[in-house]
């Protein structure tokens, strides 16, 4: 704890010390914000995105607006959901690729209980597919108004039944005054970014805004080429009636970059800079099918990423004689593809490995290799995938006397077509951009040493679900809610497995589950309250789930997960402070934990209980201070092997502090300087809890400089002090010495002008 303090006095140290600044927002507009605390409108959790003061909630949600984004400064959109308590995020695998866990919720990666949002719509229904995590199909740009983070509460009841995390972010919306913004960002890591957005009015109570970037860079872990490059297009039209409104957006993004992997911990020169990808390695030939006799070129440099487009909208009416109408849509399309270098097992030595030392030499520049050149065994996999959805959230409400109403249906279809070759390996020189070996048998022929996991699906799911919630104001103090849905989840799914044209497993699934919640609000004074919420959700099963567990759970019902949950809380808002503090308890049952696609799967149930702590205080000198922090106990419930250990890859603890001063530096010129720490506790890598991640800690810093009430600047520093924290190991070999760091220090600087 000591070391913990002393770090907390540096970073605000740091944050009160340095000169510059930049915030999107004058003094004023933060003493406003503090003013506008206690009329925090949040939409997530209540039906057809109905809206409701955050002070009346009777549920945890945590509200991120555009200047929170600014001062986090994240790397990815899983990145910004760091800021939300109760939620682990494992970001370092880019901007694609991430790991997010919510409350102690098992899992072996990606994120099977997030569901992101836009506009209140599911961008896509399946949380997670292998090689596909929501975060993946979104960039946060400067469109983005706010994000809501939703733990828990009303969420299996409302929306797509999400039981875990639901985070909706809403776009900006023009307004009667025309305004722009035009963003340039450029980085110690070679970034060149260009940020647009412009909004206003078009005709009389018709608003536009549009909005988009286009970018490119090396990569924070150099990749010695162009590794992320990427451009995204928004817009968002809404028109006002009388009686209600309509609004439209749609959201075009191509945007791909290097997808980092697990690297040795034991190999010196191999550090939080290091990659694998490089120009030696990007292009490379893979082979697969029968007898792995077919050979295709790729370029492993594409990494990881989103081409395609999230589209939607929704139409509010006053229907009359108190009557409401919400309907919100989403269509979501595209390929989100996966090529990466992936390690298999331990890294070794060149003599190791060569029978014939003489005969081994670079297969791209002929170089000689000395027998204690550390090499690595290297998958090149390529995943092919193509994604569709479309849903719809229909919800009727009505306030009779003192008892608000609420009837919905929410449809859903979602589609993937799979094209797989995973594994290909191959013993390549640890170094950046390390270049494969000709001369080892392993390498030079495909069948003898690889193995490969080969396949093509098809999958097509559709879900219907009726729910009704009512809201009970027993008193001017007292609200008491309630919600239940009746979903119907159908999965067609085929898979041929070795790509020889047979199918080798096919899957017709049609089950119904009935969720529930029961929530109570009870407002102390006008600034403070408690809540208490009980609930029962279920995670459905999409494909991958049936071809990881063909063989044992064909029927599918072990692969539904239930999920119930209990949580109270404190909650005050006022001018200057806004404060949440909620304690959990959950259990999950019927998980599956996969260890690597086509292996498989364990079926156990884990239970947690924790505290999570979500406040801001802000006072009218300018000092302001954010915190999250969650303390949490997992336990492995029941399972074959590991009953009675804690869930892996969740810290017991983590904690970020962000303070931050805002200071009129010189007549209408306004700075602000801030920090944030984050401070994790240790974790297991695996289930066995036989690998130990210790923690870490973190201090990210930033300044901003507003010299006009039009032109901003914008300095932030990630990792200021370098720390070499590991965020996991290797999640398909927990024995072998391999781990994700989280990323070295990096700086931006940005300048932005606002157009009136």
């Amino acid at each position: 704890m000591t070391r913990l303090f002393n770090k907390a006095l540096l970073a605000t140290a740091i944050a009160t010390a340095l000169t510059g600044a930049v915030v999107a927002q004058e003094n004023t507009d933060e003493k406003k914000a503090a003013a506008d605390n206690t009329e925090v409108i949040i939409v997530s959790g209540t039906p057809g995105g109905a809206g409701i003061r955050k002070i009346d909630a009777s549920f945890a949600v945590t509200n991120i607006d555009a200047s929170d984004i600014d001062k986090l400064a994240p790397k990815s959109t899983a990145d910004l959901f760091k800021a939300i308590p109760g939620v682990w995020v494992e970001s370092s695998g880019g901007e694609s690729g991430a790991n997010v866990f919510v409350r102690g919720f098992p899992g072996g990666g990606d994120a099977p209980f997030l569901t992101i949002a836009l506009e209140g719509s599911p961008i896509y229904p399946a949380p997670t597919l292998s090689f596909l995590e929501n975060s993946q199909m979104f960039r946060i740009d400067e469109t983005i108004e706010m994000v809501e983070g939703l733990r828990g509460g009303p969420n299996p009841v409302v929306s797509n039944g999400q039981p875990g995390l639901t985070t909706n972010f809403r776009l900006k919306r023009g307004g009667e005054s025309n305004e722009a913004l035009a963003k340039y960002t450029i980085s110690d890591y070679g970034l060149n970014r260009v940020d647009v957005m412009a909004s206003g009015s078009l005709a009389d109570d018709l608003y536009y805004m549009v909005g988009g970037y286009i970018k490119s860079s090396d990569g924070i872990r150099d990749a010695g080429f162009r590794s992320e490059e990427g451009n995204q297009f928004t817009i968002n039209i809404t028109k006002e009636f009388d009686r209600g409104e309509v609004n439209l957006y749609t959201r075009q993004t191509d945007d791909h970059g290097t997808w980092y992997l697990p690297t040795p911990l034991n190999v010196e020169g191999v550090d939080a800079e290091y990659t694998q990808i490089g120009p030696n390695n990007r292009q490379a030939t893979i082979y697969y099918g029968p007898e792995n006799s077919t050979a295709k070129s790729v370029d492993m440099g594409d990494g990881r990423g989103w081409d395609g487009h999230v589209s939607g909208g929704s139409i509010k009416l006053d229907l009359g004689n108190g009557w409401r109408l919400v309907d919100r849509f989403n269509l979501t399309k595209g390929d989100a593809n996966t090529y990466g270098l992936v390690p298999e097992g331990a890294a070794t030595t060149l003599g190791a490995v060569a029978e014939d030392i003489n005969a081994v030499s670079g297969s791209v520049t002929g170089n000689a290799y000395a027998p204690d050149t550390p090499v690595q065994q290297i998958g090149r996999w390529v995943v092919l995938k193509q994604v569709e959805s479309f849903t719809n959230d229909l919800a009727v409400s009505r306030q009779f006397d003192a008892v608000d109403t609420s009837f919905g249906i929410y449809t859903a279809t979602t589609k993937a077509e799979d094209w797989w070759s995973i594994g290909n390996q191959a013993f390549h020189v640890l170094e950046p951009g390390g270049e494969k070996l000709s001369g080892i048998e392993c390498n030079d022929s495909q069948e003898s040493c690889s193995w490969n996991y080969d396949i093509s699906s098809v999958g097509d799911a559709s879900t219907t679900a009726l729910y009704a919630t009512a809201q009970w104001f027993a008193s001017a103090d007292l609200t008491i809610d309630a919600g239940i849905r009746s979903e119907n989840h159908e999965v067609s799914y085929t898979v041929d497995e070795g790509l020889d044209g047979t199918i080798t497993k096919a899957v017709d699934y049609d089950e119904t589950k009935t969720s529930w919640t029961f929530g109570a609000n009870y407002a102390l004074t006008d600034f403070s309250g408690i809540f208490a919420r009980m609930n029962r959700g279920y995670k459905m099963p999409y494909f991958d789930d049936f071809r990881d567990n063909f063989g044992a759970y064909t029927g599918g019902n072990r692969l539904i997960k239930e999920v119930t949950q209990g949580e109270f809380g404190y909650k005050f808002m006022n001018d200057n402070i806004r404060f949440f503090a909620t304690a959990f308890a959950n259990e999950v049952k019927g998980d599956t934990f996969v260890r690597r696609p086509g292996a498989p799967a364990e079926i156990l149930t884990n239970e947690a209980y924790g505290v999570e702590l979500d406040g801001r205080y802000e006072h009218d000198s300018g000092l302001s201070l954010s915190l999250n922090a969650t303390l949490q106990e997992t336990e492995i419930t029941e399972s074959p092997a590991n009953q009675g250990n804690e869930a892996q890859r969740q810290p017991g603890w983590q904690v970020r502090m962000t303070p931050s001063y805002a200071f009129e530096f010189g007549e209408g010129v306004y700075s602000t300087v801030y920090a944030t720490l984050t401070a994790v506790d240790d974790r297991y890598g695996n289930n066995e809890n036989t690998v130990v991640l210790e923690g870490y800690e973190k201090i990210d810093v930033g300044m901003t400089f507003e010299p006009t009430d039009s032109l901003q600047l914008q300095l932030s520093v990630d990792n200021l002090t370098d720390e070499q924290g590991i965020t996991e190991g290797d999640p398909r070999n927990p024995a072998a010495p391999n781990g994700r760091y989280i990323m070295p220090r990096s700086m931006k600087l940005s300048v932005s002008y606002l157009f009136y």
